[in-house]
């Protein structure tokens, strides 16, 4: 009779051991290049792992306190490889490849992910980054919530639609108040104010530029501005000041100026952007039920 539970000890022991074995195979040093997936890595529990970040990994603030490896489309492989990496993970956004290609030859492993701005692109990211990382549970368990969180916003766009115009609405992108890039169709700030319930007026593919004109033409409801050297207010007057059309535009005569944090636009969805997503739907529909 003593024989079975020590059978089962011997087993238990033998599992245990095995996952131990499975965890050492797993990267333990990491890099990552892209705000949104440095963001999922430290929801996942994988922040200690992390030993060196890009620039647009802002989030959570104490991932400022890592090395940084610079813009991530511009990298160098002597600033990740003193970090002695077992792995750098980014989006098809990183680079440049010749970079890659020498970091991939001095024997570290490059794992990339999509930066699409698609459900399916974050449900593949989480499941490829849970792996990674030994957290496939909770992995699915994200991936499961952000599609909760989308579909009771959704729920509440189509309620304020019901009664409410969707208003015209431009994403600008820029640098200190400068010439503005447009967020067209198939990106990421296109998705964005689709999801809360805009109507993008840039028809266009892609960011682009336009002029003070063409801007003031499409006579915008509503616009969001996403500025990487300002922040609120700062960034909405340097907008102002520096493109004197938009004046006369209907979001500005009616102060419907929204700030956007642009590292959310960075390296995919990130888990930030539902709460972001709630507050424009709010902001689009001021007088509807969506809050």
């Amino acid at each position: 009779m003593m024989r079975r539970p020590a059978a089962l000890l011997a087993l238990c022991a033998a599992l245990v051991a095995s996952a131990q074995a499975l965890a050492a195979d797993l990267p333990q040093r990491w890099v990552s290049a892209g705000g949104a997936l440095s963001e999922w890595i430290s929801a996942l529990g994988g922040e200690p792992r992390l030993v060196g970040v890009d620039t647009t990994s802002q989030h959570p603030e104490s991932l400022k306190a890592l090395p940084s490896i610079g813009y991530q489309r511009q990298l160098s492989a002597e600033g990740i490889l003193s970090l002695r990496p077992d792995v750098l993970v980014g989006t098809e956004e990183m680079g440049p490849p010749p970079v890659l290609a020498q970091i991939r030859k001095a024997g570290v492993r490059v794992e990339l992910f999509s930066s699409q701005a698609e459900l399916t692109a974050v449900d593949e990211n989480l499941k490829h980054l849970g792996s990674l990382l030994g957290a496939q549970a909770q992995a699915a368990q994200l991936a499961a919530d952000y599609h909760q969180q989308l579909q009771a916003l959704q729920a509440q766009v189509k309620q304020a639609q019901a009664n409410h115009k969707a208003p015209g609405v431009l994403l600008l992108v820029g640098h200190a108040g400068a010439k503005p890039l447009i967020a067209g169709q198939g990106t990421a700030g296109d998705w964005v104010l689709r999801q809360a319930g805009g109507h993008n007026l840039a028809e266009h593919q892609g960011y682009k530029n336009f002029s003070n004109e063409a801007l003031a033409a499409l006579d915008p409801d509503v616009v969001v501005v996403s500025d990487r050297a300002l922040t609120g207010e700062q960034a909405l007057q340097a907008l102002i000041k520096e493109n004197p059309a938009l004046a006369a535009s209907r979001a500005v005569r009616e102060k419907r100026l929204i700030s956007l944090d642009p590292t959310l636009l960075v390296g995919g969805l990130g888990p930030r952007l539902p709460a972001t997503l709630q507050q424009l739907a709010t902001a689009f529909y001021p007088a509807s039920t969506a809050r």
